[in-house]
């Protein structure tokens, strides 16, 4: 759903990407409402779903998952069932950190964590190879982040990038 956000919403949106935790005293006098204004505005964006939730980042190699290796998989099929089916699966593999359906030379482009090398052979093996449809792995481990964002731009949903 596109959604039209003012000055207060955009700065809404922004200090709580920034800060989950912030109080709506601290989120109010940071956006310039008063204290139930301010909890009405976050409640409706709750309401609408622009508020998804609210998280805790934790650093991966500080609980033992150094390692980031995006894997290409393409499946046999790309049949409604196919695709339904391998994506229940992979939904349950816990180190599978995101997954997306792609266009181009794979079918899907799935993240995972690894404590190294012989973690990932174990995941690839056990898991990863054992999806309903699997045709083709391809895997490379990335080297080091670069840029890891959490925080979306906010602007109004029919507003063009400028870039």
């Amino acid at each position: 759903m596109n959604q039209t956000f003012d000055r207060i919403d955009r700065n809404i949106l922004s200090a709580l990407q920034r800060d989950g935790r912030m109080s709506n005293v601290t989120l109010a006098e940071a956006v310039h409402l008063s204290e139930s204004a301010c909890l009405r505005r976050v409640r409706q964006l709750e309401e609408t779903g622009v508020i998804a939730g609210y998280v805790m980042l934790v650093d991966q190699p500080s609980v033992g998952y150094p390692s980031d290796v995006f894997v290409q998989i393409s499946l046999n099929r790309q049949q409604g069932e196919d695709l339904e089916r391998f994506e229940q699966a992979v939904a349950e593999v816990p180190e599978i950190m995101e997954c997306y359906l792609m266009t181009g030379e794979c079918d899907y482009l799935v993240r995972v964590i690894a404590a190294d090398a012989r973690d990932f052979e174990r995941i690839h093996t056990q898991h990863l190879t054992r999806l309903p449809g699997v045709a083709r792995v391809h895997s490379s481990f990335a080297l080091r982040k670069v840029v890891k964002k959490t925080e979306v731009p906010v602007r109004d949903a029919g507003t063009p990038s400028t870039r």
